[in-house]
């Protein structure tokens, strides 16, 4: 068994990105700049904010956080939205979900700019995505993509299982991995909760790749696989003890498996490197760069 590094790709990713941006700087161009919204006071969207600023600093780019109590109106953030979407200096816009109940999020992510949308959920980026256009792709998805590449897994012509079918991970990942992009090809069973578990041990145990996302700790144990397949476990679950673990019962599922992505240090890793990827896009489009 090998691990997946995400910290490993994720810190090479931004390397990468930083030289390139100070390219871009010595040429006389400003920095690329991330704006990054966050409603109320949620510890884990807190942590991810902390992380995707502290990218930001590491790439090279400006950042900016926006904060707004819980109470603010949805009214009050597409308002916000709607300034920032008109400021040539942001190159990227991030509203952190989840917002409070009485904010509609697909109202809010609708409102985002489709070439500022660095997160990839707008309408016209995943239907772009989808169709094999340029995009930016959601950034979750696109980390494990690029996570499979810098370890050169072999992903073509693999049968691929992919457990939940959020909008964020299963259905982004599911297309892009069977889709001909630079990775992909592979043939792709996306299964949920409604799927029968005996139909479910059936591709599961015959898959060369799964990729868990369901929020369940331990969801995925060692007789549901085969031996020699790679594991992508986008879970990260908080015991009551206080520890993080994933999808997947690590202790067991690793000795029957290839390559194995940790919990934490995994995919959760990618997910912001693939944010600094799309950031450079948006930067690059707005210079023509690319």
């Amino acid at each position: 068994m090998k691990l997946l590094d995400g910290k490993v790709c994720a810190d090479s990713l931004v390397a990468d990105i930083s030289r390139r941006v100070a390219g871009y700087v010595d040429s006389g161009l400003r920095k690329p700049h991330m704006t990054v919204i966050l409603v109320g006071e949620h510890a884990p969207s807190e942590s991810y904010v902390k992380s995707k600023i502290k990218s930001c600093e590491n790439a090279g780019f400006e950042s900016a956080l926006l904060r707004f109590p819980e109470s603010v109106t949805e009214t009050e953030l597409l308002e916000k939205i709607a300034a920032i979407n008109a400021d040539h200096a942001t190159d990227g816009l991030i509203v952190q979900l989840p917002v409070p109940n009485h904010i509609n999020s697909q109202n809010i992510i609708n409102a985002i700019d489709p070439e500022k949308d660095i997160d990839g959920f707008h309408p016209t980026n995943f239907g772009r995505m989808t169709l094999g256009q340029k995009a930016f792709r959601p950034a979750t998805a696109y980390g494990i993509c690029k996570l499979l590449q810098f370890y050169e897994i072999p992903v073509k012509a693999k049968h691929c299982v992919v457990i939940g079918r959020s909008n964020i991970v299963g259905k982004p990942i599911s297309i892009m991995l069977s889709n001909d992009f630079e990775i992909g090809n592979a043939t792709v069973t996306l299964t949920h909760i409604e799927t029968p578990r005996e139909l479910l041990l059936d591709e599961t145990r015959r898959a060369d790749i799964i990729i868990v996302a369901v929020g369940i700790p331990g969801f995925v144990t060692e007789d549901m696989i085969k031996d020699g397949v790679v594991m992508i476990d986008v879970g990260i679950n908080r015991l009551q003890t206080g520890k993080l673990v994933g999808d997947v019962d690590f202790e067991n599922v690793s000795k029957k498996c290839s390559w194995i992505t940790p919990v934490p240090g995994g995919v959760g890793r990618m997910t912001v490197a693939a944010l600094m990827i799309n950031t450079l896009m948006a930067y690059q489009n707005n210079f023509d760069l690319a």
